[in-house]
């Protein structure tokens, strides 16, 4: 009689069958665990942008010494520039509406705003009786998808500690890059609103040159509200599977 050794065929393929479905279970497992894990990492990521973004805007506008339309101390590289003089960005009126982040190279810009000019030991810069100011502009970068912050210095106050940003194309020592308060962003919406919480009258003037409303002047501004919208892509995935809003309302200490 003869010893037969190894496997039959039907034994050889039950092998191969089973080998091939557990290893799919596995592979299933391990791809699931790492896509859960990246989606919780862009969770988190969308999370500390938000905490991060409110505590900047907050300390950044909410000790400002007022919004203004448009900014006085001129820029030589303006994102979005006003066509009547290339120094200046665009005038910006209180008009409430949903700002979406443009496509790449696209600058959008939200709001400007005016600090106190501080020296390198933290007192203000005097002009006679009064501070000189820095202003300040925040925008949406289409290329990066982030909240920005270009500084303006006042070349008239001594001493002042602050420098003038560029962007990324013109930075060197004597002028840094922007800010990035914020990434992954999809839109930010704006509101405006007395002190008693009242939504101010955007349609209370009219421009009759462009045939819209300007809104009014930020000096009738006394909270602000930012609403932010952000859409973050995990590691291997093709959609934007994590998305997160915060709302964002600042008082103006100048109100």
């Amino acid at each position: 009689m003869t010893n037969q050794k190894g496997f039959s065929l039907p034994e050889l393929l039950i092998v191969i069958i089973l080998t091939g479905l557990f290893s799919a279970l596995i592979l299933s497992f391990t791809f699931g665990y790492w896509r859960y894990g990246f989606l919780l990492q862009a969770d988190l990521d969308t999370l500390t942008t938000r905490l991060n973004a409110g505590d900047f805007l907050r300390e950044a506008i909410g000790t400002s010494s007022g919004l203004t339309i448009q900014n006085s101390i001129s820029d030589a590289h303006p994102g979005a520039p006003d066509p009547s003089n290339s120094s200046y960005w665009i005038p910006i009126h209180a008009i409430p509406g949903d700002k979406a982040v443009g496509a790449s190279g696209v600058i959008t810009p939200l709001i400007y705003f005016r600090h106190f000019s501080l020296n390198s030991s933290g007192q203000y810069i005097m002009n006679g009786s009064q501070p000189y100011e820095d202003e300040y502009v925040l925008y949406l970068d289409g290329t990066t998808k982030s909240l920005m912050q270009r500084s303006l210095a006042n070349q008239g106050a001594s001493g002042n500690r602050l420098k003038t940003s560029c962007p990324p194309n013109f930075v060197s020592v004597s002028c840094p890059a922007d800010k990035t308060v914020a990434t992954d962003l999809s839109s930010i919406n704006m509101r405006y609103f007395s002190r008693i919480g009242n939504l101010l009258d955007y349609t209370s003037i009219w421009d009759s040159t462009t045939n819209s409303y300007a809104g009014p002047d930020f000096t009738a501004v006394e909270v602000v509200e930012f609403t932010i919208n952000i859409s973050k892509k995990p590691t291997f995935q093709k959609t934007n599977a994590t998305s997160n809003s915060t709302i964002i309302r600042i008082a103006l200490r100048n109100s």
